[in-house]
């Protein structure tokens, strides 16, 4: 009897000192399963906005639209599906990228040069950018024989880049998200200008029609561990590219508001 009170003391101690430290510790960082987008704020907004929006963001449990099913074309947005499609070649797929690989996806990414994606979708086909909608389970992507006239939704793009590397063979898919977090820095506008918490990491590709305001896109993946964040907004009819720019940072900036 002596050993069990013994033993019965010591197990309350302990139930009250781990007691003790979880009330203690402190709490933990929201996870995106908690937080959701302005929606309201970018709805208000786009709706004072000239132009037309349609914006779509997801994570692992939410989904948060406005008019997300609306077809436009692509433009340059189609370029990282063009990067899946090659990445995804027979002929590539499995053995290294050589440095015409990485100079020819750089351009056409990066740099966002037009001559690098027609020779790119001139090597796979419209029909590898079919695939690439079909595993992503995109269920409205259209191909066009002028790849910058395909057409795209926000919902759909955010099927995509969600896990943007499962589009891509493993081997690949490093050199892949180092290409979607490379663009250059007079590229780097709309979300690329909001301010992010600590640790969130941005991968993204833009699209513009002449830079006339035609049309303005960006589509992205934010990243921090294992917690996931993926945007598309779609812009068509502004005044201008630089009015369209604003809009896309100004939407951008309230649905990412209170990210964690």
């Amino acid at each position: 009897m002596r050993r069990s009170r013994k033993s019965s003391r010591c197990s309350a101690l302990a139930a009250a000192a781990a007691a003790a430290l979880l009330i203690a510790a402190p709490a933990a960082a929201a996870p995106p399963a908690d937080w959701a987008p302005g929606v309201a704020a970018a709805t208000a907004y786009a709706k004072a906005r000239a132009g037309l929006i349609s914006f779509h963001v997801r994570t692992e449990r939410g989904r948060w639209s406005y008019d997300a099913d609306r077809a436009v074309p692509s433009a340059s947005v189609v370029k990282a599906m063009l990067l899946a499609a090659y990445l995804n070649e027979p002929g590539v797929r499995d053995r290294p990228l050589s440095r015409a690989d990485r100079r020819l996806l750089g351009r056409m990414i990066i740099q966002s040069s037009n001559r690098a994606a027609t020779r790119v979708r001139d090597l796979v086909g419209n029909d590898a950018l079919t695939r690439v909608a079909a595993r992503a389970g995109m269920t409205s992507f259209a191909v066009h024989a002028i790849w910058g006239l395909s057409r795209i939704t926000a919902r759909d793009q955010t099927r995509l880049w969600l896990h943007f590397e499962r589009s891509v063979p493993a081997r690949h898919r490093t050199t892949a998200m180092r290409l979607l977090a490379s663009i250059v820095e007079r590229q780097r506008w709309g979300i690329a200008r909001v301010a992010l918490p600590p640790g969130w990491t941005l991968y993204f590709k833009g699209g513009w029609g002449s830079g006339r305001g035609l049309v303005d896109h960006q589509v992205a993946l934010l990243r921090r561990g294992e917690e996931r964040v993926a945007i598309a907004i779609l812009t068509d009819s502004s005044p201008s590219h630089r009015y369209g720019k604003r809009t896309l940072r100004g939407l951008a900036e309230r649905l990412l508001a209170g990210l964690p």
